[in-house]
């Protein structure tokens, strides 16, 4: 919702683009069949097309809108997520553009009791934490996506039907300029939390709602307070409220304010409403003493709601289609793009004959698996933040009161930020045959660690599978080299990284003061195989050639279904 007398599109920030539409093939009565279709142009369903594309798989994406949304709504990108956008190459504007942080601080009565301060150090290219409006997040998206050949944006098109069969599906897509029937060998949904997708194969979301309702208000305020997430519980402006505020680029600032109980939902979204809130949480909350204008504004309700299975035949469901978390730790989108990127390379590598339908089945039991634990952190903060019962807010309020003067108190108050999913359990992921004392273990994701001034390992890792060998000196003996390229003639997009003690092959990855050989609990001799999606697939102490095949076997799904490459 915008300020009377401002359109949806008028904002004091953002230039809103417009995306024409463009009359396809199919209204022409020509006959195309496309490998991958996605419908919903939001960040999860662009994200999961530049993944496509960086596999060189080409893809059609579908939206009925003619803009990006409106408002800022999801704002924080996490510091995988930009790993991410790292390998999609669209990192930049938003490093760019986005507001880093590293720490939040949470308020009790109008005092401070807690600080929260996420892992940091110069070993790492991102911050943990970067704010920034989901319109940019959009817009950086499909400019790289509309700068690919490989990605065709279909605007204006709104999605009404959907059926598959054995051999692919059918969309029934609406246009203003007539209806069509687009074909595709695979279906990616990413069309939110009312998929079109989800209701034309009859499938619920399942899980529960949580009391309590938030209002979401973008300001503009130009202020000096430093880009850090605050709490506020029980101010003195508002006793029945718990406050979030989130400093933004441009000089907006996110303010998430609960509803108090038995608060009129209608009432509370009214401008006059909404703009006396704002005032009191400025003045008497914030302590600024600026100007401030209203730019945006909507109303929220916590959810935990995920559907039973991600997959349904040739549909892989991604993002809000296949899930609904709470906005306290910042997990929806962070989250929805991890989806992308794990449906993306999967089914990239089915595609090109490299992976079998098992590699597809194991989508929905990892990041199903990172759904319900999201739900399990998020439901802690979700409960805290809002509690559901009576019981719940004396136990909240008794624990923030302690913090007043006990330290060890404080803790209940920490937000628990998203971090990635481990696969440990996953059916693709070979378990250590020997301890390691330190190192990502199998399913996890891959460390950073500096190389150089504006060097990183992550930034040297392949478009597919990832070999990372420790030597000394950067050697490899003669079977590892015959066995990699044995495996890259079969077409397996598989990359070596020769990590080295100290100089000596040309092409060999140098640790200058050995953080990269002990964050891997690696001696020479030692390996990590990574998938795609950074996550670690095997790893081993003292690697034998023969070892990598069979691994690479259950990374693509082959050994689900007795298959060798």
């Amino acid at each position: 919702m915008r300020p009377a007398g401002r359109a949806e599109t008028d904002s004091l920030y953002f230039d809103y683009p417009h995306f024409p539409f463009v009359r396809p093939p199919e209204l022409d009565g020509q006959a195309v069949r496309h490998r991958v279709a996605i419908v919903g142009a939001g960040p999860v369903g662009v994200t999961a097309a530049l993944e496509l594309a960086r596999h060189g798989i080409a893809s059609v994406v579908l939206d009925d809108k003619d803009t990006v949304n409106d408002g800022s709504r999801a704002i924080c990108l996490s510091r995988h997520s930009f790993e991410i956008l790292q390998q999609l190459g669209v990192a930049a504007p938003f490093e760019e553009k986005g507001l880093g942080w590293t720490q939040g601080r949470t308020y009790f009565r109008d005092r401070e009791i807690y600080r929260f301060q996420m892992p940091h150090s110069d070993q790492e290219r991102y911050y943990p934490m970067v704010n920034l409006q989901q319109q940019y997040i959009e817009q950086f998206l499909i400019d790289k996506a509309q700068a690919s050949d490989l990605i065709e944006m279909r605007w204006q098109s709104a999605v009404t039907g959907v059926s598959q069969a054995d051999a692919g599906v059918t969309l029934q897509v609406t246009t203003p300029e007539g209806d069509y029937r687009l074909q595709c060998d695979y279906l990616l949904a990413a069309d939110g939390a009312r998929s079109v997708v989800r209701k034309a194969f009859d499938l619920s979301l399942h899980g529960e709602a949580y009391e309590g309702r938030y209002v979401i208000a973008d300001v503009r305020l130009r202020s000096d307070f430093p880009t850090e997430r605050r709490a506020f519980f029980h101010s003195h402006a508002l006793p029945d409220t718990t406050i979030l505020v989130h400093k933004q680029p441009d000089d907006i600032w996110r303010i998430d304010y609960q509803l108090g109980p038995g608060e009129d939902p209608e009432q509370a979204v009214e401008e006059t409403k909404i703009r006396e809130r704002v005032e009191l949480i400025v003045r008497e909350v914030m302590h600024e003493e600026g100007d401030w204008e209203l730019e945006w504004w909507s109303l929220y309700k916590a959810h935990t709601l995920a559907l039973d299975d991600y997959r349904h035949g040739r549909v892989l469901f991604i993002g809000d289609s296949a899930h609904l978390v709470p906005i306290f730790g910042v997990r929806g989108l962070n989250n929805g793009l991890a989806d992308a990127a794990n449906a993306g390379w999967k089914l990239a590598c089915v595609l090109k004959g490299q992976g079998t339908d098992g590699l597809l089945d194991s989508y929905s039991p990892e990041r199903r698996g990172a759904t319900l634990d999201v739900f399990a952190n998020a439901g802690k903060s979700t409960r805290f933040m809002t509690p559901p019962t009576r019981g719940h807010a004396l136990m909240r309020d008794a624990a923030l009161a302690l913090a007043f003067h006990n330290d060890y108190a404080s803790g209940f108050a920490n937000p628990r930020q998203v971090t990635p999913y481990t696969y440990a359990d996953s059916p693709l992921t070979l378990a250590d045959g020997a301890a390691f004392e330190a190192g990502p273990i199998p399913g996890a994701p891959l460390i950073n660690r500096r190389l150089g001034d504006d060097d990183f390992l992550l930034d040297h890792l392949g478009t597919g599978f990832t070999l990372m060998h420790f030597s000394e000196a950067g050697e490899v003996e003669p079977p590892l080299q015959q066995r990699l390229a044995a495996l890259q003639a079969k077409g397996i997009d598989l990359t070596l990284l020769r990590v080295a003690r100290s100089p000596g092959a040309e092409d060999a990855l140098v640790d200058p003061d050995g953080s990269l050989f002990t964050g891997y609990g690696a001696a020479p001799g030692a390996a990590y195989l990574a998938r795609p999606d950074r996550h670690v697939a095997a790893r081993w102490k003292s690697f034998e050639p023969a070892a990598l095949e069979a691994a690479l076997n259950l990374a693509q799904g082959r050994a689900l279904e007795g298959e060798t490459s």
